[in-house]
């Protein structure tokens, strides 16, 4: 959701009315995940991807009828044996889509969710997508750490929803709830959707190398929050890092810590280590390889390095197992000789520990594309 919302709020602000379709579940080899959305604004035009292609247009003619009826829908989509051409999905997988009409008096909470997202600020909003009475359909909860705002039709309800909420809002998961009529743990008739927004993961890169600037630039474009860190004043400048959302000038270890101290590292964070030199990498990877939780830990260098610096880590107490979860050297063999194609191969490795990928090519490998895994947040 959050690639269109700018999209959305702008409706929104003009007083208009936008059909908007969400992915809530999906099966198999779906290939957008939950909470991926598209945005039909008044004059038509869309923006925003539920399927990759394969339903857009459907969606798109059941997002203008809803505007004009006002009452959303769920609709399921997926591969016909008959047609696999037709309306669904040629790759095979599933996806149910919530489709509603949303503007200042469906929605008028709106604003302020998109100024919590923007903020970095946890939220997550729960929406009745099913329920026995159409009434209940669309009513939403707006659910914080420490408070809510809405309904989703009574208080036990929303007591039952806002607890199981903030437990998929702590871990970053977006996902469908069952209940009973009323909220009931056990029990069927009431399906909440609960689309999670939290802060955008960190990626750390340490060393304001020109390749730093390269994968500073990807890290962006992967969603995440870049800093770039170096002890030396000359190097790191804004200048020379225009992507990256923070340039520090610190000792990298003093800063890792830091962050560490004041909870801005978690276990979705990349670390980043471009320095290949022992003096700033081996106090600094002492730090890294010894947080209980991290997301990746990659370090640049070549072999020789990567077996010298080995020993420097052994020698300043490291075991073999946090040793063993050093990406070094950095990045998949891809063949990369310039910066950008460096960062493309770190990035590759991030995503394939992300997801559980394999890394070889799809065209040599037999089953499923999509790897369960830890979804990004959406």
């Amino acid at each position: 959701m959050q690639d269109v919302l700018a999209d959305l709020m702008k409706v929104w602000h003009a007083g208009g009315t936008a059909g908007v379709g969400t992915v809530v579940a999906t099966f198999r080899s779906a290939p957008r995940p939950a909470g991926a959305a598209m945005v039909v604004a008044p004059d038509g035009t869309a923006s925003g991807s539920v399927s990759g292609g394969c339903v857009e247009g459907d969606v798109y003619e059941r997002a203008l009828a809803v505007v004009e009826t006002g009452t959303p829908v769920l609709e399921r989509y997926g591969v016909s044996d008959d047609d696999a051409f037709s309306v669904g999905l040629t790759c095979g997988g599933i996806i149910d889509i919530y489709i509603e009409a949303v503007s200042s008096a469906s929605f008028p909470e709106l604003a302020d969710v998109a100024a919590d997202v923007a903020a970095g600020r946890a939220v997550a909003v729960a929406t009745v997508i099913d329920h026995p009475d159409p009434a209940r359909v669309g009513s939403r909860l707006i659910v914080h750490p420490d408070r809510t705002r809405g309904t989703v039709g009574s208080a036990r309800a929303d007591a039952a929803v806002a607890d199981d909420a903030r437990g998929l809002l702590a871990a970053g998961r977006t996902a469908v709830l069952g209940y009973g009529e009323d909220g009931q743990r056990r029990g069927e008739g009431m399906r909440v959707f609960v689309n999670s927004h939290g802060p955008r993961p960190r990626m750390l890169v340490f060393g304001a190398i020109d390749f730093a600037a390269a994968v500073a630039h990807q890290g962006a474009f992967l969603g995440y929050r870049v800093t770039v860190c170096d002890a030396r004043p000359v190097f790191a400048t804004h200048a020379r890092f225009p992507t990256a959302d923070e340039v520090v000038v610190d000792w990298p270890h003093r800063y890792l810590q830091e962050q560490i101290e004041a909870g801005a590292v978690d276990g979705n964070t990349a670390i980043c280590v471009l320095t290949h030199d022992p003096k700033f990498d081996v106090p600094l990877l002492a730090v890294a390889l010894r947080l209980p939780e991290i997301g990746y830990v990659g370090a640049m260098g070549s072999r020789r390095t990567h077996l010298d610096r080995l020993e420097r880590l052994r020698e300043a107490g490291l075991t073999e197992a946090e040793l063993g979860r050093l990406s070094s050297p950095i990045g998949l063999d891809i063949g990369a000789r310039t910066p950008e194609e460096t960062a493309v191969s770190i990035a590759a490795e991030i995503i394939e520990l992300r997801w559980g990928g394999g890394g070889e090519r799809l065209s040599f490998v037999a089953g499923r594309i999509h790897h369960e895994g830890t979804p990004p947040d959406c």
